[in-house]
């Protein structure tokens, strides 16, 4: 008999994906609140959520054998809670909030590894000063963002004070529900005194970002790939994330033993995590920058293309109590990669790709994905979750035999998707 995966955060493209899962004969797939509902303009409203959810699950005649999702927040941090009340596996409420607080994260860290910037608070009351030990250029950031949201580059006293101003106007918006989770468990000192509205500086890291993707089950830590990130030149705004890494195997070694040594001092079990470090290939030195309770579906095309399976496999695997089933390159694709459309000065939008144009694309290129994030009359800097030096307007998910083929039918995408816009400046 199938069993029954609730989604929380369910959407269009991803559902496409789970469609394309072994085994389908197995899951029945339920949406548990929208991606519109969980994203709200403005404040979240945690409760409200958590309750809405609960009256879903308990209206439905179906069973709840899973609840599984793939969003940061307000979605990775409700599951644990409804996954514990419904009786079905995740991880615990703790050991989610251990990674998604990035100071208490911080904290447990340097309990087990090395390898992490210097890191401290910074009030947002007051003249901000950089915490003792941590040198510029550094970036502020909250201690719970999504999407890069508020994270600033500074590299001198005045940089810091505008950082720190546009961090406390914009902190609570997240922070605030954030807090209201956090009453849930038990906090340390430091992290209770901190709360879930305070600034944290970390000396900036340079090199190959990558991002470690495994899972854990019974306390048994797997890593199964590794993904780059490749930026816009001269910027810190992600260009592609591309798949398999190509850093050398004697890093990726070194990359999953901290890996799973973080995974355990946090205490995550039953959950699919992501881990994105830095590897500086001149000191050989890795950085870890922040450890994500999920996996990433921005990668799951990325696994389906050269493994053959997204990896969204693990996450409904792992929520039914299933071993993980982990292909290696059984895909069509020796490498694939998803591509971030960005445009870099703030504007109006007065047209966007049409649909129209996005299959003719798809024609020309078969395997290719494109989603379109923006609508015609959005002003770029009204909309949410961006991070503070580009505006993301659309993605595209390709597949190609080499990275030469693979960047030329991306140039092939781009000059079809054609979006204009009005020049605007910021007031």
């Amino acid at each position: 008999m199938p069993r029954d995966v609730w989604v929380l955060g369910l959407d269009e493209l991803n559902l496409r994906l789970l469609g394309e899962l072994p085994h389908l004969n197995d899951y029945r797939f339920h949406s548990l609140l929208d991606l519109a509902e969980l994203r709200t303009d403005g404040e979240v409203d945690i409760e409200a959520l958590l309750e809405e959810a609960r009256r879903r699950l308990d209206a439905s005649s179906a069973p709840v054998d899973a609840i599984v999702g793939y969003w940061d927040f307000p979605v990775s941090s409700m599951l644990p809670l409804l996954c514990d009340e419904y009786g079905v596996r995740g991880a615990s409420l703790e050991s989610v909030l251990k990674c998604e607080h990035k100071y208490w994260s911080r904290l447990e860290q340097a309990e087990v590894i090395e390898e992490y910037p210097a890191f401290g608070l910074v009030p947002l009351e007051g003249e901000p000063k950089p915490p003792e030990g941590v040198r510029y250029p550094m970036w502020l950031k909250p201690v719970k963002s999504a999407s890069s949201a508020l994270a600033f580059l500074v590299h001198d006293d005045a940089e810091l004070r505008d950082a720190v101003d546009r961090i406390r106007a914009g902190v609570d918006e997240i922070g605030e529900p954030f807090a209201h989770l956090m009453r849930y468990v038990d906090l340390p000192e430091p992290v209770a005194a901190a709360g879930g509205s305070a600034c944290l500086a970390e000396e900036a890291i340079d090199g190959a970002q990558v991002t470690v993707e495994g899972f854990v089950q019974d306390g048994r830590v797997c890593v199964y790939g590794v993904v780059d990130s490749i930026m816009y030149p001269g910027t810190p705004s992600f260009l592609r994330y591309q798949y398999p890494s190509t850093l050398p195997d004697r890093v990726l070694d070194r990359l999953s033993d901290i890996s799973a040594r973080v995974v355990k001092r946090v205490g995550l079990d039953h959950t699919a995590f992501n881990i994105e470090f830095f590897w500086d290939e001149l000191t050989d030195d890795i950085r870890l920058l922040e450890v994500n309770p999920r996996h990433s579906q921005s990668h799951a095309p990325l696994f389906a293309f050269v493994d053959g399976t997204p990896n969204h496999q693990c996450m409904v695997r792992l929520g039914l109590g299933l071993p993980p089933e982990v292909p290696q390159r059984e895909g069509p694709h020796a490498i694939a990669a998803k591509w971030l459309i960005r445009r870099f000065s703030d504007a109006v939008v007065l047209s966007v790709p049409s649909r129209e144009r996005i299959e003719a694309i798809r024609e020309e290129i078969p395997d290719a994905i494109a989603e379109v994030l923006v609508k015609p009359g959005e002003r770029l800097s009204e909309r949410p979750m961006q991070d503070g030096y580009s505006y993301e307007l659309g993605w595209v998910y390709l597949g190609a035999r080499t990275e030469a083929e693979l960047t030329e039918k991306y140039r092939r995408c781009l000059k079809g998707l054609a979006f204009a816009f009005e020049d605007v400046e910021h007031e």
